[in-house]
């Protein structure tokens, strides 16, 4: 038997990349927008592979499975709570330090060595904010490394 919820699930995000898409369609256009690339790209490449992998969903859901209650399901709702606080915390404390704890917690998490895991979070979070400040030239929040100033 298929899951409905499935289907649900799917036509809800399919809902959000439509209004995802819509909204980065309405971001504000930079001085001398005559860029290929600009501000709406991104959100727009992300809508787009929500909009496919929900219609997926929506098309050939999976089979009912029971919900894990066991050690699996305590797991996911740890990594449901770590992402709320990344998203909470992400401003305040700052890109790097953000992404740190997260990356840090979760690989934890799921076994590695907390050494091990705290600096794969740093090295994460410290080389995405360069590609995105760098090479994308996309501004993260600093919060409290405020005072390295990378431009």
């Amino acid at each position: 038997m298929t899951s409905l919820n499935d289907r649900i699930f799917g036509v809800l995000m399919i809902v959000l990349a439509l209004a995802y898409g819509w909204g980065a369609t309405q971001l504000p256009e930079p001085f001398g927008g005559s860029e290929a690339v600009g501000p709406e790209t991104f959100p727009l490449l992300l809508a787009i592979g929500l909009g496919l992998s929900s219609l997926y969903l929506v098309v050939r859901p999976d089979p009912d499975n029971a919900w894990p209650w066991s050690r699996t399901g305590l797991e996911l709702i740890i990594a449901v709570v770590v992402l709320i606080f990344y998203a909470l915390l992400l401003q305040p404390l700052g890109f790097i330090i953000s992404t740190t704890l997260a990356v840090g917690l979760l690989s934890w998490r799921m076994g590695a060595q907390p050494k091990v895991a705290f600096i794969t979070g740093a090295l994460a979070g410290v080389v995405v904010f360069l590609i995105f400040n760098f090479a994308l030239d996309l501004a993260l929040p600093l919060g409290l490394l405020d005072f390295l100033e990378v431009n």
